[in-house]
């Protein structure tokens, strides 16, 4: 049986493939596996994510049949495996020290998580980069509360932070909101679509536009897309957005000259026996990136 010892060991790189370009300086792409998980309301595991995202890439097709390319020749560095602090506050404290670090770089980094928490120690240091920042949110859940559970370092309040900080959200896939983040949708800074009112992507995705900025961080807790895509999720929700839906949303923002500054990928929990979430995550990551190297001129 996986422990937390072997994840944290983990060293496979992304796709599972060495190149010369997969050095940092080199790189088109960053990926940072965060196998955090401290307050997952309902199916535990979150902390394994990272690690069998990394796994289940290796047995992906280099090759991309959608934009007939081979993405990971633009070099993809993997990152070590964060290994968090004994308290809430202090691994989150470390990893927005990790991102700060690596924002000037200059290029997209995909963190991997663990659970949705994550992204309020990440986001908010894009936002301090970027004073015009913008947040593409997939998710069933609005994840705005002010504290959950007796704490504000929640993934229910994953979104809360940046929030707070001004940056405009745009919420897609919601189907699930709590009675005390009602007061944040739709209001000011916060532009929400209920899944069920927003079935049809073509007629949303201008809506989208719209509503972001010239520099766009993207977070997507993958119970955002419907179960049949991804059933290994802690806390999964019916009527979530299709695989191809997804993709021609992200597709679509990212071909309209936005500045894609950085992506997360939270919430992957591994199921017994049933890879499909891990490799199906793995598969979005990858096309992410062909999308960014096609808009960027380098695929």
């Amino acid at each position: 049986m996986e422990t937390l010892v072997d994840t944290y060991k983990s060293n496979t790189p992304f796709m599972g493939e060495e190149h010369e370009n997969n050095a940092i300086n080199k790189a088109q792409f960053m990926v940072l596996p965060v196998p955090y998980e401290v307050t997952t309301s309902y199916k535990k595991g979150t902390m394994f994510g990272p690690k069998a995202f990394l796994d289940a890439s290796s047995q992906l097709e280099l090759y991309d049949e959608e934009l007939n390319a081979e993405t990971w020749k633009l070099g993809i560095h993997t990152l070590p495996m964060f290994k968090p602090d004994p308290t809430p506050e202090a691994s989150l404290k470390r990893l927005s020290g990790q991102v700060r670090e690596l924002i000037p770089f200059a290029k997209p980094i995909i963190t991997v998580g663990g659970e949705h928490t994550l992204t309020g120690a990440i986001a908010p240091v894009f936002a301090e980069r970027y004073k015009d920042l913008s947040v593409l949110h997939i998710d069933a859940h609005a994840d705005l509360r002010d504290e959950y559970e007796g704490t504000p370092l929640s993934h229910a309040c994953a979104l809360n932070p940046v929030m707070k900080m001004g940056a405009k959200l745009v919420q897609v896939g919601i189907r699930s909101v709590g009675p005390e983040e009602r007061k944040y949708v739709g209001q000011k800074n916060v532009q929400t679509h209920y899944a069920h009112a927003t079935r049809d992507m073509g007629k949303l995705i201008p809506q989208v536009l719209d509503g972001l900025s010239k520099n766009v961080y993207i977070t997507i807790d993958l119970d955002g897309f419907d179960p049949s895509v991804f059933p290994g999720v802690g806390t999964p929700q019916p009527g979530g957005i299709g695989w191809y839906e997804g993709l021609d949303l992200f597709k679509a923002v990212i071909n309209s000259g936005r500045r894609i500054v950085g992506i997360d990928l939270m919430e992957l929990c591994p199921l017994q026996d049933n890879p499909i979430s891990e490799f199906n995550a793995a598969k979005l990551a990858y096309r992410l990136m062909g999308y960014l190297g096609r808009a960027e001129g380098k695929l």
